[in-house]
């Protein structure tokens, strides 16, 4: 998926930057990337962080780097910031969302004969600069993020660093945060607000969708008021989201916490022990075993120092090792014993079908898996959050292949809880995954835990819903 980070003060920035930057390493690991600006111009560093952490591969770049403006990157998939130099003057740019029509929208550019673009290893056009191209053919700034909110489909939420300062902008729908926080005249930007109280930043506004705002020293200055929809994405505080960081003023691990007592409130199992899939599950597995009055314990522990989140890895073999090796198995708090586990999510199934056949091996008399959100039904149109290849590879649609010979027939009742075929999708996960009982969490339930209108939440994934 990716994060961004920026700052703005009246005095050196590169410390903050640093650290803001770093704390959205959990986001992405493919490249990281710092720009600030000075009077002598840009200096800017990006490097490959796929075997080593962000924080040692930008060590020795700090005390090469001064400025008091400066816009970081983590990034799943292409090189950032890009330096841009236009009618516009010179400016750096970063991004996180997807374009789903970028192949559209370089041909409109070509047939134009105005454009052209690089490209990345596998013939793919980077989008950062595909969003700059967008910005560029407008005569300021502002218009040119205007133009790509309007051009995307997708999402494209950025923080472009001027000589003016810094401006941040939300994706039309609001699929992803962005929020600014302030401290003793200095002003930041983030899309994790856990980057901000280590750093002394206080929130300041969460922006509106599409909103658009220029930060300077002196303050932030409205440039595009919100709009009125909003369609942020679910999943973030199902999964990929910090557990410390806060979406529109609703924290992470309090709604984790909710959903597990959901879980638990519609259960009545026979059980020794509630346990999480760490880290994200942890959270709900924590809300389960509170409102049961059943034990919490951990019988596997993740060894965290070089193993990166599972799910970013785009080769399957590669997911499976880290999945693997990450999670270390304690034989006297599993042999014996009926073990529920909370999960986020069973996105692809194929991680935790090895994690469960380990507890059984382990000498486990019972696995249970509660996840915290329904089945994953479609892949997201809208963010960059999995690098899946098809719809296939999803467990729900697995399974519904196994049943309907085709994998997208009849999706809206496969979809809906307590539908005959929604409990023969549900059987058809639970034998394949080896699981003594499967049940997911109700839509409703999730939107109730997130505690947002569910018109206000992208529950795609889950129903088809999209405005």
């Amino acid at each position: 998926m990716g994060g961004l980070f920026g700052v703005v003060s009246k005095e050196d920035c590169v410390s903050d930057l640093f650290f803001g930057t770093d704390y959205h390493s959990h986001l992405g690991t493919k490249r990281g990337g710092l720009a600030v600006i000075n009077p002598e111009g840009f200096i800017r560093y990006i490097h490959n962080i796929e075997n080593a952490q962000f924080r040692s591969k930008f060590e020795d770049d700090l005390h090469k780097m001064h400025g008091n403006k400066g816009i970081g990157v983590i990034s799943d998939h292409d090189d950032q910031p890009l330096l841009i130099r236009s009618h516009l003057g010179k400016y750096a740019i970063v991004t996180v969302g997807v374009a789903k029509n970028a192949e559209e929208l370089v041909k409109n550019a070509f047939d134009n004969k105005a454009s052209h673009f690089s490209e990345m290893r596998g013939g793919e056009i980077n989008p950062t600069e595909l969003v700059a191209a967008l910005i560029n053919k407008e005569s300021n700034f502002e218009d040119g993020i205007k133009n790509v909110m309007e051009s995307i489909e997708g999402s494209c939420s950025l923080l472009l660093l001027t000589d003016k300062g810094v401006y941040a902008a939300r994706d039309r729908l609001g699929r992803t945060p962005v929020v600014t926080g302030e401290k003793n005249g200095s002003f930041a930007v983030t899309l994790e607000t856990c980057a901000f109280p280590n750093l002394n930043f206080e929130i300041k506004k969460y922006l509106g969708p599409g909103e658009v705002v220029l930060i300077t020293e002196e303050g932030i200055e409205p440039k595009k008021p919100p709009g009125d929809k909003m369609q942020i994405c679910g999943f973030l505080w199902v999964y990929y989201g910090y557990p410390a960081s806060s979406y529109e003023g609703i924290n992470v691990e309090n709604v984790r916490n909710r959903c597990g007592a959901k879980l638990a409130k519609n259960d009545d199992i026979k059980i020794d022990m509630v346990s999480g899939i760490p880290d994200s599950g942890t959270g709900h597995g924590l809300g389960y075993a509170g409102e049961a009055g059943i034990p919490f314990k951990r019988p596997f522990v993740k060894y965290t120092p070089t193993w990166p989140r599972s799910f970013m890895p785009q080769d399957q073999t590669v997911r499976d090792l880290v999945a693997k090796m990450k999670l270390i198995p304690i034989r006297e708090l599993i042999e014996g014993k009926r073990i529920l586990f909370c999960e986020d999510s069973i996105v692809r199934g194929t991680q935790l079908k090895d994690t469960i056949q380990r507890l059984y091996d382990f000498g486990a008399l019972e696995v249970h898996m509660r996840p915290a959100c329904p089945p994953l039904t479609r892949g997201c149109k809208f963010l960059n959050f999995s690098r899946s290849r098809s719809e296939l590879d999803l467990a729900a649609r697995k399974a519904i292949y196994e049943i309907e010979g085709v994998d997208d027939k009849n999706l809206d009742e496969y979809s809906t809880a307590g539908s005959s075929k929604y409990e023969a999708m549900l059987t058809q996960i639970k034998k394949r995954l080896k699981l003594t009982t499967l049940k997911y969490q109700r839509l409703e339930d999730l939107v109730q835990a997130i505690g947002l209108p569910k018109e206000k939440i992208c529950t795609y994934c889950w129903d088809g819903a999209e405005l």
